[in-house]
């Protein structure tokens, strides 16, 4: 999917399981000396995330006491990516839609046409299919995003169990949590690797993170 001219680009994964990390990846081979811009579209008011995202002009409404350059037009020629895209406001859905059919957009109280250059990768710990039969999430923005979706199982999936003793080796030797041990615990005995693939896994690889670090 980096390799290909895919954009936007869909990720769909349970909570903890890496998503931002598979959106990192894209960027790094796709745009590498680019801009990586990121935003949990969760965290921010209908108002407040329309503003982040396409920028205002000076007045445009109460508070705007200058022009503010959005992340659409921050990103550049780099990666926006836009965390559990699910949570977004129906309206400013539509709005999203037009930017990725026309490749241009206005700030917020603005009449110039911005060029949006920058590849959208969008993220979502819900099944979207779902979410569009619930009437939650725009049917045409969900075709228009679900091109090449890359789908990142569960950690507790069968296919993913030989990833554990990976993650747990990189979390080991790349801890902070105790700078004294830093360096110093070279290794997870078999015991501790068994323990750790029988275990289920429902905070998924964010989970797994902690148990390491929690163990150093």
């Amino acid at each position: 999917v980096a390799s290909s001219r895919c954009n936007p680009v869909l990720i769909i994964g349970a909570t903890g399981t890496g998503k931002e990390m598979a959106a990192l990846a894209v960027h790094a081979i796709r745009h590498p000396r680019e801009k990586f811009v990121a935003l949990n579209c969760a965290a921010l008011t209908a108002n407040l995330l329309e503003s982040e995202l396409f920028g205002h002009v000076k007045g445009s409404f109460t508070g705007a006491e200058r022009e503010k350059t959005g992340l659409f037009e921050l990103a550049g020629a780099g990666t926006l990516f836009l965390d559990e895209i699910s949570e977004m406001p129906q309206d400013l859905q539509a709005k999203l839609l037009r930017v990725l059919q026309e490749k241009t957009f206005r700030k917020v109280g603005g009449t110039k046409d911005v060029k949006c250059q920058a590849t959208i990768v969008a993220s979502s710990n819900r099944n979207l299919k779902e979410e569009v039969a619930g009437k939650r999430f725009r049917r045409d923005l969900y075709y228009r995003l679900n091109v090449c979706p890359i789908v990142i199982a569960p950690l507790q999936s069968a296919r993913r169990r030989d990833d554990i003793p990976l993650l747990a080796e990189y979390f080991l030797h790349h801890s902070n949590i105790c700078p004294p041990k830093q360096g110093k615990i070279r290794s997870l005995t078999k015991l501790a690797l068994e323990a750790l693939q029988k275990h289920d896994w429902p905070g998924n690889v964010r989970e797994l993170r902690n148990v390491i670090d929690r163990a150093i």
